[in-house]
């Protein structure tokens, strides 16, 4: 007989293998430990040959003689292979956190000529570009005057975005290091309300204020700002119209 194609499915792991009718129950279990990792002992197999039919068991007194010719060898039925050791002895071959990873050398991966970074040489991307120090002083230079043109400072008031809701105190005016790739200056405001990205710190570095729950604070590109007269927004200013 042919062989017969069938979908191999684990806890684990889900194949497709070719299985030979005359093969033993036996050799059969031999052959799935390298596929779904469990030994034959601790093997359950089982056949189900269309969706919605009930598994049909595959064992047998003397698994060693009795051939799979014996059990309904569909094309592509599903072979379920069931774990019987106690969940505590079986590997755990999702988990590689106990796997040593291998780390290239920064020298050897500089001289590699198939990577990402032989690619941005090649292309002058980056700092690789012999123009990239004229890029970085002008956007140094266009958010400083942004913060001149636009007059923001700190203490003052102001609202982002040209939202109503997001008003509030600018309370820091300069570079933020923590925010990645954020050359130039950065505006921190202190928002009337909590609607914030952070407490006025980043990653540990407190610009502002003291730690708290509330996002009160948000830090914004100067030509997010808007400095002028933008009071507190007050809940109750409309209740005079009821």
């Amino acid at each position: 007989m042919a062989d017969v194609p069938l979908q191999v499915i684990s806890e684990n792991s889900a194949s497709e293998r070719r299985v030979t009718p005359s093969w033993s129950i036996s050799t059969l279990k031999a052959k799935l430990e390298s596929v779904t990792g469990i030994p034959p002992s601790a093997q359950i197999l089982s056949l189900k040959t269309s969706t919605g039919s009930d598994a049909i068991p595959v064992r047998a007194a003397d698994e060693d003689v009795t051939q799979l010719s014996s059990f309904p060898l569909v094309p592509y039925a599903e072979l379920h292979v069931a774990d019987t050791r106690p969940p505590g002895a079986r590997p755990n071959f999702t988990d590689t956190s106990g796997v040593d990873k291998y780390e290239m050398p920064e020298e050897e991966y500089e001289k590699k000529s198939d990577s990402v970074l032989a690619w941005k040489k090649a292309q002058k991307l980056g700092r690789f570009d012999p123009n990239a120090p004229n890029h970085e002083k002008a956007r140094l230079e266009a958010t400083e005057q942004e913060v001149r043109q636009r007059g923001i400072q700190a203490g003052k008031r102001c609202r982002v975005g040209g939202e109503d809701t997001r008003r509030g105190v600018i309370r820091y005016v300069g570079e933020v290091p923590e925010i990645p790739n954020g050359v130039g200056k950065w505006v921190g405001v202190q928002l009337d309300e909590p609607v914030g990205k952070n407490d006025g710190s980043i990653n540990g570095n407190r610009y502002w204020g003291e730690p708290s729950s509330m996002k009160h604070g948000v830090f914004v590109r100067p030509e997010r700002v808007e400095v002028g007269d933008f009071p507190p927004m007050d809940d109750l200013e409309d209740m005079e119209e009821i």
